[in-house]
């Protein structure tokens, strides 16, 4: 018989390739063990972007939550109990809206019908994601699939780890290279903002003594904020001149002073990302490739594959 060092070997080697082959992510992870996967995703986010239009801005910025504190991994999704606050009930994840997290109650309840105990709440907030993005007329671009979910999720965890539009843009270009993203990147992921809407308590204490808003784009502003301190949850789109495409007009808006946010005017003010937001703001093809290449990298940014991870049976709570 061979010797036991040798049997040692064997095992150790057919161990590791077992977690090899376990932790490697694939664009068909589902093909066999859940054939009908795209097809149950694609029916869930039809038919809730059909009803709630602003489930695409929603679900984007979730999983730009979920992935740039710790990774995408899901921890976002979980409820807080009596005993943690979770990463959603942090301050910066309270204006979170409520549709993103609903889509992904959907589409995980049909596909543990159809494929119980298989697929990963991280896999399905990535896809959706994507797909969303698309549907909105923005770029396709390949997600890879086989993520795990964490099975914890603490807010104080991602404190300091997402950009705020009161941060100076030294803050936020330091924030995202931190996580591995270049200026550029960064520039490429904030033209996310051509979608969705911000609250007015994210900007009205800008629009009196702020000289980067257009003049009459700040009067308009101030009207449609002037009821928010009774009225929390009144908000402006991103993007005025066309808040529902996917498209590159935010950029084209900012040099016309019509940025939302602070760190929006940043972008064009700071001599470090406004050559960037200029190329975006001209060429809708190179923006539409750069946001892909950026977006295709943070899906899979310090993601749990194999044992370090698990499948959520809902995705509000681990197992």
């Amino acid at each position: 018989p061979p010797p036991p060092s040798l049997l040692l070997v064997v095992l150790f080697l057919l161990s590791s390739t077992a977690l090899l082959s376990e932790s490697r992510l694939s664009l068909d992870y589902y093909s066999n063990t859940c054939p009908s996967f795209n097809k149950i995703m694609q029916e869930a986010i039809t038919d809730k972007q059909i009803n709630n239009p602003t489930t695409a801005a929603g679900t984007l910025r979730l999983l730009f939550h979920d992935c740039l504190p710790n990774g995408c991994d899901g921890s976002i999704l979980i409820s807080s109990t009596p005993f943690n606050k979770a990463e959603r009930d942090a301050d910066i994840n309270l204006s979170l809206p409520g549709d993103p997290f609903d889509l992904i109650v959907r589409a995980k309840t049909a596909l543990e019908l159809s494929c119980p105990n298989t697929v990963s709440c991280s896999d399905i907030l990535a896809v959706a994601t994507r797909d969303l993005v698309t549907m909105l007329g923005g770029p396709y671009y390949k997600v890879f699939l086989g993520r795990k979910d964490s099975r914890s999720s603490q807010a104080s965890s991602i404190e300091g780890k997402l950009p705020k539009p009161t941060m100076s843009m030294s803050q936020i270009i330091n924030l995202f290279a931190a996580s591995g993203f270049n200026v550029q990147e960064m520039v490429a992921l904030s033209g996310a903002h051509t979608i969705g809407f911000s609250h007015c308590k994210e900007f009205s204490s800008n629009l009196g003594n702020n000289t980067h808003y257009n003049p009459r784009f700040a009067q308009a502003l101030k009207q449609a904020c002037s009821g928010y301190p009774k009225n929390p949850t009144l908000s402006v789109f991103n993007d005025i001149m066309s808040p529902n495409k996917f498209d590159n007009l935010y950029y084209q808006n900012l040099p016309k002073g019509l940025g939302l946010l602070e760190s929006d005017h940043g972008l064009y003010n700071d001599p470090r990302t406004k050559p960037f937001v200029e190329l975006y703001a001209k060429d809708q093809n190179k923006f539409f490739r750069d946001f892909a290449r950026a977006m295709q990298k943070l899906s899979v940014y310090r993601i749990k594959t194999g044992r370090r991870g698990e499948i959520r049976r809902r995705c509000d709570a681990v197992n």
